[in-house]
């Protein structure tokens, strides 16, 4: 069974919400699980796909994951982009579904959309130090550190992202 790749339905949002949320919250990347501020972020489909494409897997059918694809014209969703650059934000698998090669194929459909896209020069995301199947992932897919784009989100604190870049 192929896993497809298409925007998220509005009708879906909750599900996708939910599978980003679960993925963040069960692989032990909230600082405060449950409490959280950032897990609200991650729920709030509708706030993303106002800002930018939320993309989701499907198989069978059923949504198993997700990713947030922040165009080159950038947006209230770009955090790191240059000029000319997409964006990869919150991808998220559900864990049962993990394996099956979703993440991937998230990962290529925003590079295969940023590369249709006319002055687009290239990709950036960020992704915590310990998201190591992640970093395989955008590794396989010709993505490098970019450790001179490392950033801390919250600022007074040390908790630093790790970037990768792609250029076309």
């Amino acid at each position: 069974m192929d896993i497809e790749i298409r925007a998220a339905d509005p009708g879906e949002y909750e599900t996708v919400g939910e599978i980003t949320a679960q993925a963040y919250l069960l692989d032990g990347l909230l600082a405060f699980g449950e409490s959280d501020w950032y897990l609200g972020e991650l729920r709030d489909v509708a706030k993303r796909a106002a800002a930018a494409e939320v993309l989701v897997a499907v198989l069978g059918g059923e949504p198993i994951g997700t990713v947030t694809y922040v165009s080159p014209v950038g947006g209230l969703m770009a955090e790191l982009s240059r000029p000319g650059e997409a964006e990869i934000r919150m991808l998220g698998v559900a864990r049962a579904a993990r394996g099956r090669g979703a993440g991937e194929a998230l990962v290529r459909a925003c590079v295969d959309r940023a590369k249709a896209t006319e002055g687009c020069t290239g990709m950036v995301l960020s992704t915590q130090p310990v998201m190591h199947a992640a970093h395989r992932i955008y590794e396989r897919l010709g993505f490098v550190r970019a450790p001179e784009r490392d950033w801390q989100p919250i600022e007074g604190d040390d908790f630093t992202l790790v970037t990768y870049e792609l250029t076309f």
